[in-house]
């Protein structure tokens, strides 16, 4: 029997309680062993931390691990310790300890108590640090998420980039480790290069996670769409990603108002702040965490049924490593992207005043996104590749598990034109982007283009004919498909395959691409029908809208007053669209406040709630948004300031409003339901008479518009600005 097999299996029953190792880890731990140079690239949940902790374990000194967030050590070194080992069995070194807690650390490390030491590269390259280790046996030395060392990563560390210097500061012969869970060919080549082990074993573990479903969602009225979401996975954990601290909190509260166990996180709050979040959300105390990038690396929850980026990432690596904290069980892993282009333009500006070779970097990895969401190939066969693996999608591990493949788009047919694609990427030397070959293709003359002068060329708008979003996805699907490749080296640069020359030398009878998706047109499409519930468009239930406006007209009639003065259209739009049947759901319905509500609203209520009930309607309630109540204070300070009778123009002043801006505020005011008496300013701006004309005008009107006003009133005296401040006082002495 291999003695040496069963020492390992031994060490890992005795120290880790496991029966057998999984996926690579054993040949990975095998290597390290032997004191190799070793690469490891395994997917989030595929083992990786065992790889070095059992060669630690078992090794004669102390390994060192190299580790970029304190949060990320401490989360590791309790589960070590969790294991039943001694507390000193693992420590970390950083900026979280005091002068005593570093002493004992390095006491124990002194000792020999101490199998790892975890460090960030900014302790490494300390001096007092370095003279430190000189003086005690390495096992070796193990850089995790090494990834951070290269500038194509999605979380670059130029400190990570100084490690190899700083393990030769250490004066030993000490074997080195790196281990990512999601790397490119590019950026694995960056790793090996700048860690100076070219000759390292390389275990490279499939990317698959066949377990996960991959969409990507148009982002309308996305606060709506992703309560829908959440409220039919009641439940079930999952993670929120956006891109700022800001949004982070806006759909945190957001979701909690809406009845969802939700909390936010980011680097904004302080220590305590986000262990206890963290520490909720692990003993399912919350649901949802929304978090930016920073919540999740080495966060081991194996239930998290779903990921939601609420805002596209910057790189297709960091998307798929947050993707990969879902399903890590095996079970149900969920992973939805909103898209919208518009967000992508934002951190393209963000970039800006960054020195032009990270620009670079940073729109290119944009560009990769932009692919992956717009693709309509199916989307793990798109992941896979961008990582460098081949996958079946007829047989693969994970096939129909994404929106493309269980929708497939319309196909054309492209054998002819894939040729002319070829001939286009040879005529520019194969030097060139797809974005300016499809430009080359369309006949499109951008500065790029008229530089290189392939306006001159013979192959410059030869497929005008066809629209450029097509020859976009043929490239596409073209690169997914290994008929063309980009350089590793010259990151992004089209080039033809030994597939690709095949294609061209001996071309199929037939070859079809799918249209790519077109979400732009999408999201105009959601932005109107979401705008015609605030400005008298189309509404989700006719026959209610007309019940809303009989009962309107009946009450209008008995209080004498006109029919806008109850609710105004948008108001009984947004209640046919969200059906309220209590004074609480009422109040949360557009223009309506508190003091309209218990004047006009309980025989409203007392309809939708007949009308539901004998119509057999099953309310959308995971629709009926509340709103994250708005902190400020200016609508109190407005109203407060009225009662105190201040002139307008300095209650505005104060606020850094514009007078036109106070007034609009107002009317807000008042058709939500609130009195304002500003008497004492109209009385010293408006002629008795005038007053008595226009309040007159509104008691006879069919509608509240100013325009309308102006109009009927037929005087060229009247200015808007009067009418508006008429037309408030109107509404709250009438209306409320």
């Amino acid at each position: 029997m291999d003695t040496k097999q069963v020492t390992l299996e031994e060490a890992l029953k005795e120290h880790f309680g496991f029966d057998s190792f999984k996926g690579m880890q054993r040949e990975v731990i095998e290597s390290v062993m032997a004191g190799k140079d070793t690469f490891a690239i395994m997917p989030t949940g595929g083992g990786k931390s065992l790889c070095y902790q059992l060669p630690a374990l078992m090794k004669e000194g102390t390994a060192i691990i190299i580790s970029p967030l304190i949060a990320l050590m401490k989360n590791q070194v309790d589960s070590i310790r969790s294991y039943g080992s001694e507390d000193n069995i693992a420590h970390f070194l950083n900026s979280s300890l005091n002068k005593t807690e570093i002493t004992q650390v390095k006491e124990d490390v002194v000792n020999g108590n101490t199998k790892m030491l975890y460090l960030a590269p900014e302790s490494l390259n300390k001096e007092e640090n370095l003279e430190f280790l000189k003086s005690v046996p390495i096992s070796f030395v193990a850089v995790d998420e090494a990834h951070c060392i290269s500038e194509w990563g999605h979380d670059f560390r130029p400190e990570y980039r100084r490690i190899r210097e700083m393990i030769k500061g250490i004066d030993q012969e000490i074997p080195v480790m790196a281990l990512t869970a999601t790397a490119t060919p590019k950026v694995q080549s960056d790793i090996q290069k700048n860690l100076g082990m070219s000759d390292a074993s390389v275990f490279k573990a499939s990317f698959n996670r066949p377990n996960l479903f991959y969409e990507v969602r148009p982002k309308i009225d996305p606060i709506k769409q992703l309560i829908r979401f959440v409220k039919e996975r009641e439940g079930k954990s999952g993670i929120i990603y956006c891109l700022s601290r800001k949004k982070v909190e806006e759909v945190a509260s957001s979701l909690q108002v809406n009845g969802i166990k939700a909390l936010p996180y980011h680097a904004g709050f302080d220590a305590n702040t986000r262990s206890k979040h963290q520490d909720q959300f692990l003993m399912e105390d919350a649901d949802v965490i929304v978090a930016t990038i920073a919540f999740g690396m080495g966060i081991d929850k194996p239930d998290v049924r779903f990921v939601v980026h609420y805002d596209m990432p910057k790189s297709l690596e960091g998307y798929y490593q947050e993707t990969g904290r879902a399903g890590r069980d095996g079970g149900e892993g969920v992973c939805v992207a909103l898209y919208d282009y518009k967000d992508i333009e934002k951190l393209e500006k963000f970039m800006n005043g960054k020195p032009v070779a990270e620009q670079e970097v940073g729109k290119q990895l944009l560009e990769e996104v932009v692919s992956y969401a717009e693709t309509t190939v199916s989307r793990r066969k798109f992941l896979l590749n961008y990582f460098g693996e081949e996958w079946d999608e007829v047989n693969g591990e994970g096939a129909n598990m994404d929106d493309n493949s269980v929708n497939p788009k319309e196909k054309i047919e492209f054998v002819d034109k894939m040729l002319v694609l070829f001939k286009v990427i040879e005529t520019v030397k194969q030097r060139f982007k797809a974005k300016h070959i499809v430009n080359v293709v369309c006949g499109k003359n951008t500065s790029e283009v008229s530089t290189y002068r392939h306006n001159q060329i013979d192959v410059f708008g030869i497929g005008k004919e066809t629209e450029a979003k097509y020859w976009m996805a043929a490239l596409r699907q073209a690169l997914v498909e290994g008929l063309l490749f980009k350089d590793i080296e010259n990151y992004g640069l089209i080039k033809i395959s030994e597939k690709g020359r095949e294609f061209m030398t001996n071309p199929p009878e037939s070859y079809s691409i799918y249209k790519d998706h077109d979400y732009t047109s999408e999201i105009e499409k959601g932005n109107e029908i979401i705008m015609s519930g605030k400005t008298g468009g189309s509404v989700m239930d006719e026959n209610l809208m007309h019940l809303l406006k009989d009962l309107r007209k009946k009450i209008s009639k008995e209080k004498n007053v006109p029919p806008f003065v109850v609710f105004q259209d948008p108001s009984l739009e947004d209640m046919a669209n969200q059906y309220p049947i209590t004074m609480d759901e009422l109040k949360n319905i557009q223009g309506v406040g508190s003091g309209k509500a218990l004047k006009f609203g309980k025989p409203f209520i007392e309809l939708i709630q007949s009308y539901v009930e004998e119509n057999g309607i099953e309310r959308p309630q995971d629709m009926v948004v509340k709103s994250v109540v708005n902190k400020s204070g200016r609508k109190v300070y407005i109203i407060q300031s009225i009662d105190r009778k201040i002139p307008l123009e300095d209650i505005a002043k104060a606020k850094g409003m514009s007078f036109d801006e106070l007034l609009e505020e107002l009317e807000h005011i008042v058709d939500s339901g609130t009195k304002v008496n500003i008497d004492y300013y109209i009385d010293d701006v408006v002629d008795e008479d005038r007053l008595e004309e226009v309040y007159d005008y509104f008691m006879e009107a069919e509608t509240p518009d100013i325009e309308a006003a102006l109009e009927e009133l037929d005087d060229e005296d009247y200015t808007a600005e009067e009418l508006r401040m008429i037309r408030i006082k109107f509404m709250s002495e009438v209306a409320n």
